[in-house]
């Protein structure tokens, strides 16, 4: 980050943190901002993404950023119930390894339960991004998956390299396989797709307009790069078209937030 865009950026912050931004306020328009904030375009949006990214910020509609709502105004009416007997690990061996799947057996103990060895598969962690344009349609792949043998549309997503942010991860891997890079992503959600059995931590980000930047450079991952209007998705999904727990999870939380503006950011 720049001296210019530094500065910028500890400014936004300094009017959340002091009040003159609420919970839930709209930030001037982008020209507002640079002429206000003596800064390029561009790199207001670089700095705007970088909030965006971690919360600070929320986007609604296209280029529209606002507050989030405090956490407190979140509706959540049940209770946990605080921590309750856990599983005691005694130890665990490795059956198989290699860069792709790790397969342990792990000594476990359940609550009143003798204990035996559980098989826990360790695969890794991966980022998927829903980019919405602002005819609300949602930027997708049709592509082939030889292990369930069928053709289905996917949101773009793939693994995060070591060392990399997930939300790097999710922006790369938007434009390798679509072409399109995205104006901005949030996260929303990280959640585990087999959680008895598979530790695969999954990321899911969202976010409205993209650029197209040319043809898609992963060529293995590729497919038939579409608009998908978000209307088209219950019939999708009916019709079992939608592959990948990571392209329903997010879709669904896009249908469940759709005329509410973009979807809030998880924390």
């Amino acid at each position: 980050m720049g001296p210019k865009t530094a500065r910028v950026d500890k400014t936004l912050r300094e009017w959340i943190a002091s009040g003159e931004l609420s919970p839930g306020d709209k930030l001037p328009s982008e020209r507002t901002l640079v002429e206000q904030l003596d800064i390029g375009r561009t790199a207001l949006r670089q700095v705007l993404a970088r909030l965006v990214a971690e919360g600070v910020l929320q986007v609604r509609g296209r280029s529209s950023y606002t507050v989030p709502a405090a956490l407190a105004d979140e509706s959540v009416s049940v209770t946990s119930p605080g921590v309750l007997e856990q599983w005691q690990i005694h130890g665990e061996r490795t059956v198989y390894d290699n860069r792709w799947v790790k397969l342990d057996l792990v000594d476990v103990e359940p609550p009143g339960v003798k204990r035996f060895e559980h098989h826990v598969v360790r695969l890794q962690h991966v980022s998927i991004a829903a980019v919405l344009d602002d005819q609300d349609r949602v930027l997708m792949l049709w592509r082939y998956r030889f292990v369930p043998d069928k053709w289905g549309w996917e949101l773009p997503g793939g693994i995060v390299d070591a060392g990399e942010d997930a939300l790097a991860a999710a922006l790369r891997e938007v434009e390798e396989e679509t072409g399109w890079r995205p104006d901005a992503l949030e996260r929303v959600v990280i959640y585990q797709p087999m959680v008895g059995m598979v530790d695969s931590p999954h990321e899911i980000f969202v976010g409205r307009g993209a650029q197209h930047v040319g043809d898609p450079t992963d060529v293995e991952e590729a497919g038939h790069v579409e608009w998908v209007p978000l209307a088209d998705i219950p019939g999708l999904m009916a019709r079992d078209e939608l592959m990948g727990s990571g392209t329903l999870v997010a879709l669904l939380h896009l249908l469940a937030t759709r005329g509410d503006g973009a979807p809030r950011a998880a924390r």
